[in-house]
């Protein structure tokens, strides 16, 4: 939104001090569980999609679609994606309309700390990512998606540059990280679990929620 006061913007009380977030669907469990641990209650979470993700130039319509809903409604609107593949647009778009949003290139730089993952960036461009979420959601997010359900020949095609695959660990789940294993079984790639958490996406929320 803008820095104007209450006053100013005449909300009514039961709207003031409220945030809400209009994140990634991905992000989901990552935001609830940081909601709950912080005591959080003053912050809504509308999620967008997750398969956005897939055609990312309907992020930024839908992003403003929902920001275009609630305006008016909350002290702070913040728009929890980083540019994903927006090639800088939705930034522009957040910019346009008054709003912040998580910085870096990916979720996978932000769980990592994007200034970690930007000293990794010229020793680890071979590295396949996945996090909890993706690796939850394997078959509908990279399985199926890329046709390999129905041509497993084409595997050696789309993963035959990358020499591993980094599990970045949100939760210290053992089952998960069976799950992760076979996923890079599956693709045919080395296997690296990375206890991450939730990197700068805890440090960025906590700075929204004040």
């Amino acid at each position: 939104m803008d820095d104007r006061t209450l006053t100013e913007t005449g909300l009514p009380p039961a709207h003031a001090g409220r945030i809400l977030l209009i994140a990634c669907g991905a992000l989901a469990h990552e935001i609830l569980a940081l909601k709950a641990a912080n005591g959080w209650a003053h912050m809504d979470l509308q999620c967008l999609p997750a398969k956005l993700h897939l055609w990312p130039d309907k992020i930024i319509p839908a992003m403003e679609a929902a920001v275009a809903e609630a305006w008016g409604s909350y002290d702070t609107i913040f728009v929890v994606y980083a540019d994903c593949g927006t090639g800088g647009q939705l930034q522009a778009a957040c910019d346009r309309l008054g709003i912040e949003m998580v910085e870096g290139p990916h979720c996978y730089s932000f769980f990592e700390g994007n200034a970690k993952f930007a000293e990794a960036a010229d020793t680890e461009f071979t590295a396949f990512y996945l996090t909890d979420f993706l690796v939850r959601q394997f078959d509908a997010f990279v399985w199926r998606p890329m046709g390999l359900d129905r041509h497993p020949e084409l595997r050696d095609m789309y993963f035959g540059n990358y020499t591993k695959l980094v599990y970045q660990a949100q939760l210290d789940d053992p089952a998960l990280d069976a799950k992760a294993q076979d996923c890079a079984r599956r693709l045919g790639l080395d296997y690296e679990r990375r206890l991450t958490g939730y990197g700068d996406l805890a440090t960025t929320l906590t700075r929204v929620a004040g």
